[in-house]
């Protein structure tokens, strides 16, 4: 009996083609998070957000022997206490026929090394307390979480009424 092949893993950066397959992949992810009906975004939106003429995150689609496997979603964000910007993963999404073949770790890595390369002080990114199998991903490649921290968050109404008090002039 010959020997299996390992699945081949390649990553690229997304194209504005890609803008379909990349809604795909949040409304799937949206899917497995239960959260399918918090999904607003069309493709418009995204293509806006990652290709216009000054991105507000970048994406790197994973394909296995060619196939859309997975993608990752991410952006940068500033810390103070470092005095140096961070990558921040949005979300991370891997196929289930695609899971436990490398990946989410390819991914993970990738950006990693991006996140160095670009003079990072940090890498982060959120996780749902309920998705073990997420949570040990993570922890198996050496993340920490950050107990004693909540996110917090302003959106809709409440977004809109606490901007409506503001008293700067626009």
């Amino acid at each position: 009996m010959s020997p299996v092949a390992p699945p081949r893993i390649v990553l690229r950066p997304a194209q504005r083609a890609d803008v379909p397959l990349i809604l795909a992949f949040v409304r799937e992810l949206a899917e497995y998070e239960r959260l399918a009906d918090a999904v607003v975004a069309d493709a418009a939106r995204f293509e806006a957000a990652l290709f216009g003429a000054r991105p507000d995150a970048e994406v790197v689609i994973a394909e296995v022997d060619g196939e859309a496997a997975g993608f990752a979603l991410f952006f940068h964000n500033f810390s103070t206490f470092l005095g140096r910007r961070g990558l921040y993963l949005e979300d991370l999404y891997v196929r289930p026929a695609h899971r436990g073949h490398g990946v989410g770790k390819h991914l993970m890595t990738h950006l990693a090394a991006l996140a160095v390369e670009r003079g990072c002080g940090r890498f982060e990114w959120s996780v749902l307390d309920w998705n073990a199998p997420a949570i040990g991903f993570y922890r198996a490649i050496g993340a920490v979480g950050q107990d004693g921290w909540t996110v917090q968050r302003l959106d809709g109404d409440a977004l809109r009424a606490l901007a409506a008090d503001a008293r700067v002039p626009r």
